[in-house]
């Protein structure tokens, strides 16, 4: 089956749930991340879920940020994640995030996450405590340690979305990256997830998707977790998992893309790219 282009028209004629009129009926988000050196990557998802639409915010972070993140992100709820002396989210951590992941729509672990014994103790709990409707997001650090812990994850088989680079599609697959697409739909298979890798998305049922906008700018410190924020937005909004994807994946490259007229072709930062995806959204019918 081959790979269907993400253009305008493909998605004005797959259009986003409405919104709900309360922030509760525009869906609850939950991010998991956030390091004691790396709170950023986690505050730029969150803020990437609220552009997109998303109605209740919580951060997880690391103890010793978190009264500095609860300020710099005032929209958000923060709850503090236990850490090592080195400031690394600590083994055990997951406990403290029981309230919060059951009453989630969705849920993104991995944005600023950078160690890997509490990283895979958080993914490897996560289907425990989550609700069965709700969806699971995995990024950056968390689909280094996925491969460890399949088996606790076949509960979120068909709610579950990955956005891999290329480095971490090979750690999924335990083998070096053929094409993108190729990688992509063995990813989907393995972990009967929607995957997101480079241009393309592809379903555990073969259906697969390319992207043909963005621009190299967005090979940029931050953009991925920009990317997954917006995805973790639209989930929580009511998308279904490859629809978020499809969404998430052009809404961000469009983003780029203004940015790169107005900015320029490389130079423009992560954070940027948050005031365009409203406009981007308004473009599309969002």
């Amino acid at each position: 089956m081959s790979a269907e282009a993400i253009t305008p028209n493909l998605l004005r004629g797959w259009p986003l749930p409405a919104p709900g009129g309360s922030k509760y009926g525009r869906g609850q988000v939950l991010v998991v991340g956030g390091a004691a050196r790396t709170p950023g990557a986690a505050m730029l998802s969150a803020h990437a879920a609220l552009r997109v639409g998303a109605g209740r915010l919580t951060l997880a972070v690391a103890r010793s940020v978190a009264h500095e993140v609860a300020v710099a992100v005032p929209e958000s709820g923060v709850e503090p994640l236990d850490e090592d002396a080195d400031g690394h989210v600590a083994v055990g951590a997951i406990e403290g995030l029981a309230t919060d992941a059951g009453s989630a729509d969705a849920v993104l672990i991995g944005p600023g996450l950078d160690a890997p014994d509490g990283t895979r103790d958080l993914v490897r709990g996560i289907a425990g405590i989550v609700s069965d409707e709700a969806f699971v997001v995995l990024d950056a650090f968390a689909l280094g340690v996925a491969a460890d812990v399949l088996s606790e994850l076949e509960p979120l088989r068909g709610r579950l979305v990955m956005t891999p680079n290329s480095g971490e599609a090979e750690r999924l697959l335990g083998r070096d990256s053929t094409d993108d697409e190729s990688d992509a739909r063995a990813v989907a298979e393995r972990f009967g997830a929607v995957v997101s890798l480079g241009d393309v998305i592809a379903t555990p049922d073969g259906r697969s998707w390319v992207k043909g906008t963005g621009t190299g700018g967005l090979g940029t410190s931050g953009s991925g977790d920009v990317l997954s924020g917006t995805v973790v937005g639209l989930l929580a909004r009511g998308a279904g998992p490859a629809q978020a994807a499809a969404w998430a994946s052009y809404v961000h490259a469009a983003a780029g893309d203004r940015l790169a007229v107005q900015v320029g072709p490389l130079g423009y930062l992560a954070s940027e790219l948050l005031g365009e995806i409203p406009r981007v959204l308004v473009e599309l019918g969002g």
